[in-house]
């Protein structure tokens, strides 16, 4: 009988013992948090700008089609040079050939192939871009895709727009946390997200009409790059 009321104690210690150890650990210390953002903004005037320029070429047979492609493309190429462009300023973005058809009660027919080059030309000099779009249309191109203005040193000026959004951030939880009568302790998280918005140049057919028009150099006006960045920061309160 005594074994059997000491088994039964031993059993019931090795029992209460876990169960008095999850007790404990279920009630972590906690703390505080407060959370705020911050943008951050930089606009600066854009020193670089890449044109998209595209030419096309109709036929019955493919490589005939292609073969008016390469003609136009080497012209628009040659053209280019004329700006004393660096060695890596134009590449070929896309060579495309594809059947064209007519459709008549309900059927298909070939009418013929499209061939196109799409050519993307970076200048390093803003002010070249309207005589750029004037050669190119005058050599032989058939559509501007795009205009795209932008920074050549994009990165400095995303971790200035990076600073400002931060320190923005950490202003916004100071306020926070003193209009309840406490303070900020220290930053224990941060996330940031961030874009590049540069300004909307005129649609492609406005310029290629401007181009055939009787108009010495087709007006493209540039407006700032806006840099945004928004940090999103976590700090502990005391």
């Amino acid at each position: 009988m005594r074994h059997s009321l000491l088994s039964v104690l031993l059993l019931t210690g090795l029992v209460s013992t876990p169960a008095a150890a999850q007790t404990t650990m279920a009630h972590p210390a906690t703390h505080d948090l407060v959370i705020a953002s911050g943008e951050g903004v930089v606009k600066r005037a854009p020193d670089q700008v890449f044109v998209t320029v595209a030419a096309e070429a109709r036929s019955r047979q493919p490589n005939a089609a292609q073969g008016q492609n390469a003609r136009v493309a080497t012209a628009i190429r040659s053209r280019l040079e004329t700006f004393a462009l660096a060695a890596d300023a134009v590449r070929t973005m896309s060579i495309e050939m594809q059947p064209e058809f007519d459709w008549a009660d309900g059927k298909q027919t070939l009418r013929g192939y499209l061939a196109t080059n799409v050519i993307e030309i970076r200048l390093d000099d803003v002010t070249k871009v309207g005589e750029v779009l004037d050669a190119v249309i005058a050599a032989g191109a058939t559509r501007i895709t795009g205009v795209r203005f932008t920074l050549k040193d994009l990165p400095r000026h995303q971790q200035e727009a990076l600073t400002l959004a931060s320190a923005a951030a950490l202003a916004r939880a100071r306020a926070m946390a003193e209009g309840v009568s406490r303070a900020v302790d220290r930053v224990v998280r941060l996330e940031e997200s961030g874009s590049v918005e540069g300004p909307r140049p005129p649609m492609p057919m406005m310029r290629a009409m401007a181009a055939q028009a009787d108009v010495p150099v087709t007006p493209v006006t540039a407006g700032d790059v806006e840099v945004r960045v928004t940090v999103t920061l976590h700090a502990s309160l005391r």
